[in-house]
């Protein structure tokens, strides 16, 4: 079993999902595209706005916003809903309520979820 061989495939199958679901996921200013990326040690995510090409606020454990709310590792379901809550309160100072969530290619489930949820209770709608 060649685990190098694996990780190819599943990182191949992720880019195949993302590829797919932007398609069909474009943001603009009044409705936003939050994208979540991740990695082993953080969570990031941005609001992007696909018309202009600019991101318009961002968030991740590595800030120095969240640097020292985040106890131990960085990449737990517990640092992405820090991640979540800090996103949601930056996009309603820019006046955002709605958002397209792009998940990426990553599966609805551990980290990402957390960070979605978090950022669904502190008042983003999607």
């Amino acid at each position: 079993m060649n685990s190098t061989k694996d990780y190819k495939s599943k990182l191949v199958r992720r880019l195949r999902r993302r590829r797919s679901i932007r398609r069909n996921i474009y943001g603009t200013s009044q409705k936003p595209r939050l994208t979540v990326c991740r990695s082993h040690k953080n969570i990031y995510c941005q609001l992007i706005d696909d018309s202009l090409g600019k991101t318009l606020a961002s968030s991740s454990t590595c800030g120095k916003a969240l640097g020292g709310k985040v106890d131990g590792s960085s990449g737990n379901c517990l640092a992405a809903t820090l991640v979540g809550t800090d996103i949601a309160e930056k996009a309603q100072q820019l006046g955002v309520v709605e958002v397209q969530f792009d998940r990426n290619g990553y599966k609805f489930h551990g980290r990402v979820k957390a960070l979605a949820e978090a950022a669904r209770e502190a008042g983003l709608k999607f």
